[in-house]
């Protein structure tokens, strides 16, 4: 009880200075991300200690961890994938329908597991580094996210953290389970699940070999103001998965990246032409969007938006959660996405 409150008191001070450093720390974030150089083991059998090197440092897990937590996005799922229940997980803040914190695939995972109250961390607004602390981990696994480096700073003190290896939210789902599975002490499960992921991603693509070579963008519009365009990148897990299932981002758009590890950019409206030589668009939102779109001016003028090879998103679909993917999102929600983009792929024909 009183290593307890020595760390949380411990845990308040360092908030209250990271607090007075908040002007300075996106930019050493920022810098300390780029000095690392990511490292992954090509060790096929777990032996301790296991050191992981990622962005922000290193994790040294001196032996095999019984209590797993995991933060901010997904990377509970890879552990619930490979059979194992954390002791405390991360919210989901997109795409939930209820109050539960949970998406339909956590919580078929966690029933088939045996599970009906997990520790669900209310943290959308920020990290709860008491609760993480209560939950008294042996490992922290955050493989997908976007902590600072002062965040790291303070969950280290709790536990090693297992972070992104390369940029914040810039993880593609094979990186989730290779660095969040090694964490755990489980590199040649995580392996394993790879290797049946892949499979699965084969099988089901199979059935749409129309989706092989063409041009993807992921563009996120807004009614509300027409004049940007968000665009996630290759480097982030949407834009890496489009590649995966046989797509490519055409020239057009990668000239534009700046920044290879920034999993988005921002296009004004009046360089629309980057976009003429998609094959495709894939975007959150629904059919009052699409004929927003269609009726502005300059986007309507985008061949794909013409023809109506638009892959629109809604929040009611279980895909509107899974575009950033992990094993299980993949096995729940891959028929629906495929069909998706097969039938706005089958427009270029019409």
């Amino acid at each position: 009880m009183q290593n307890k409150k020595s760390f949380l008191l411990l845990l308040t001070l360092a908030i209250m200075a990271s607090l007075a450093l908040v002007g300075c720390s996106s930019q050493s974030s920022k810098d300390e991300v780029e000095k690392k150089e990511p490292e992954t083991s090509t060790e096929t059998e777990s032996e301790y200690p296991i050191t992981i090197k990622h962005a922000l440092g290193e994790a040294v897990i001196e032996s095999k961890p019984e209590r797993i937590v995991t933060i901010q996005w997904a990377n509970h799922d890879v552990a619930l994938a490979l059979g194992v229940v954390p002791v405390g997980f991360s919210a989901a803040n997109f795409g939930v329908q209820d109050d539960s914190g949970l998406l339909p695939w956590t919580k078929e995972k966690l029933d088939e597991l045996g599970t009906t109250d997990p520790n669900v961390f209310q943290d959308t607004d920020g990290l709860d580094f008491e609760a993480i602390s209560d939950a008294d981990p042996d490992v922290i696994l955050a493989a997908y996210s976007g902590i600072t480096a002062e965040d790291y700073e303070l969950l280290t003190q709790i536990a090693p953290v297992v972070a992104y290896p390369t940029a914040p939210w810039a993880t593609t789902w094979r990186e989730q389970v290779e660095f969040n599975a090694k964490g755990m002490g489980m590199e040649k499960e995580g392996k394993q699940l790879i290797k049946d992921t892949e499979d699965l991603i084969a099988e089901k693509l199979s059935a749409y070999p129309q989706i092989e070579g063409k041009k993807v963008v992921w563009v996120n519009f807004s009614a509300e103001d027409l004049s940007q365009l968000h665009i996630y990148t290759p480097a982030d897990s949407r834009g890496a998965f489009l590649e995966e299932l046989g797509m490519a981002y055409p020239e057009s758009i990668k000239a534009l990246i700046e920044d290879p590890k920034s999993y988005s950019l921002k296009l004004s409206t009046e360089n629309v032409e980057a976009l003429f030589d998609a094959d495709l668009i894939i975007g959150y939102g629904d059919d009052a969007l699409y004929e927003t779109i269609k009726e502005d001016p300059l986007l309507g003028k985008i061949p794909a938006v013409e023809r109506g090879s638009v892959a629109f998103i809604t929040s009611e679909s279980p895909i509107v959660a899974a575009g950033t993917p992990n094993p299980l999102s993949i096995e729940y929600t891959i028929d629906e996405y495929l069909e998706l983009i097969g039938k706005a792929i089958d427009k270029i024909e019409e």
